[in-house]
């Protein structure tokens, strides 16, 4: 007699590793949508967060390990990230999948692809090495194209422009479009009302970032930003959009803060703050692509460890790092990094975004949105058609 346990593991098996909140709710998605096409032919594993808990994933450690970011940040932690991605590939070895599917935190899952291509080529077994979110070579250090080029069997990417940095290296490259393309757009009344917010008070919305590190380096610079508006708009309510493994230590830095702050981690509530926000002051990062879809008037800010910074300046490409000015070609939302971000720089710029609105990112939005949908198809789906094409006959890999 089979048990349910063992019927599981005899399906084929994609392992999806997934090192942050973003590329877990791209994960579960991805999951949710193969098992709908295939109607549970394939059982998965991995490392990734709730989203992917709640489609049956038990992930090997918590995410929240992962979330470091800017070069010298990243350095204390290194012993216990080469621990985690050894104990990753013995995970793979040891349960034999059809496929890996790594979604987006390069310095985790390349190295993972990477440890996995070499033992497959010494045992010379077949395992598909799939990524989702392609490494920002378009931002800073293109060699890294012909790199992983080397190990990944195919690279899925989130944007247009992106396939030709590692097609010239023989990677098979497919834009899949990316996913904040297909959310709807939010309803201001309801955030409103919901938070009792009367029409005549202006809502601003801070994103101070997702990881921890990030949060300690901008959220006091955004307050003191806050107290120089204050003094010019008395009515200001103040939403935080933010993921819910950050949401405590947001409450514990905003307590006694001048003016109304609602933490939000609902994903449709965070639509509706956006849609009811006047200005938005956030971190660099995918949030800028929300912004610009939800038609919000922005500036961008983002501070790193004064070592990383020196190195990032020169290395990367400033022009690109803000999604919405990358993808039209030109400045939709101010960037101050760094020694820029200062409070009367970003009181400056948040000033004039609520003194001269514009109906630019009307027209903005819809272009965005028309690029990141490549034939009106939901990224999910593409690229769930495509991994289930590739896995299709290949053997598992047994070390």
């Amino acid at each position: 007699m089979i048990t349910k346990t063992t019927e599981k593991f005899a399906r084929p098996m994609i392992y999806v590793i997934a090192g942050e909140v973003s590329g877990d709710i791209i994960g579960a998605r991805l999951i949710r949508e193969i098992n709908r096409l295939q109607k549970d032919k394939f059982s998965f594993t991995g490392v990734g967060g709730d989203q992917m808990a709640n489609e049956g994933v038990q992930s090997l450690f918590p995410i929240s390990e992962m979330a470091v970011m800017g070069i010298f940040e990243l350095v204390p932690h290194v012993p216990n990230l080469m621990r985690r991605i050894h104990e990753t590939v013995q995970d793979i070895i040891a349960k034999k999948p059809v496929a890996v599917i790594s979604i987006d935190s390069k310095a985790f899952t390349m190295r993972v692809a990477k440890l996995i291509q070499k033992k497959q080529k010494e045992s010379d077994k077949g395992i598909k090495l799939i990524h989702m979110v392609a490494p920002t070579v378009w931002a800073w250090r293109p060699g890294r194209a012909k790199n992983i080029s080397k190990f990944l069997d195919h690279l899925l990417t989130l944007f247009p422009f992106e396939p030709p940095f590692f097609t010239r290296y023989g990677l098979p490259t497919t834009f899949i479009g990316h996913p904040l393309a297909e959310q709807p757009v939010g309803c201001s009344s309801v955030y409103r009302n919901i938070h009792d917010v009367d029409e005549a008070t202006k809502i601003i919305s801070l994103l101070p970032g997702s990881r921890p590190g990030e949060i300690k380096r901008l959220l006091p610079t955004f307050k003191k930003t806050l107290d120089l508006l204050i003094k010019k708009y008395p009515n200001i309510h103040i939403a935080m959009p933010t993921v819910v493994s950050v949401k405590g230590m947001l409450r514990r830095e905003t307590l006694g803060w001048k003016t109304p702050v609602s933490i939000i981690t609902d994903p449709e509530m965070k639509l509706n703050a956006l849609a009811a926000s006047s200005v938005a002051l956030a971190a660099s990062g995918t949030v800028t692509l929300e912004l610009a879809l939800a038609k919000v008037p922005s500036v961008i800010a983002y501070k790193v460890n004064p070592l990383s910074a020196i190195i990032g300046y020169f290395l990367v490409n400033h022009d690109a790092v803000v999604l919405p000015n990358k993808l039209m070609g030109k400045e939709i939302f101010p960037l101050y990094l760094q020694w820029k971000c200062t409070p009367c720089n970003l009181y400056k710029a948040v000033t004039q975004k609520i003194e001269n609105p514009t109906d630019q990112l009307i027209e903005v939005s819809d272009a965005i949105r028309n690029m990141l949908r490549p034939n009106r198809q939901a990224s999910q789906s593409l690229a769930a058609q495509i991994i289930i094409n590739l896995v299709a006959g290949t053997k598992t890999l047994s070390l």
